[in-house]
């Protein structure tokens, strides 16, 4: 069976080789083109992306730091409210 062969002399065998061969390469060509960028590359287009948005960065922080500092402020009205609160009932109680 291993030496058979078809009208025009050639071994069918060899065909079938040529066909896995090809399909290696193609399967080892695809693989490749599709691998995964190392940390390194990812580290890179990440910067990237930050420095050509550093402006929009800026102004995000800026609001972000611009709301905190209004949550801190009204927080800490918050607590002085309730001292008040706490030194009237207190007083009302008699302690």
């Amino acid at each position: 069976m291993d030496n058979e062969f078809d009208s025009q002399g050639q071994g069918l065998n060899v065909g079938i080789w040529i066909g896995i061969a090809v399909g290696a390469a193609v399967g080892i060509g695809i693989a490749l083109s599709r691998r995964k960028k190392s940390r390194w590359d990812s580290a890179r287009e990440v910067t990237r992306r930050l420095s050509d948005r550093s402006s929009e960065v800026a102004d995000s922080t800026r609001d972000i730091v611009d709301r905190v500092k209004t949550i801190y402020e009204e927080s800490r009205k918050v607590v002085e409210e309730a001292g008040e609160l706490w030194e009237h009932g207190r007083k009302l109680v008699g302690i």
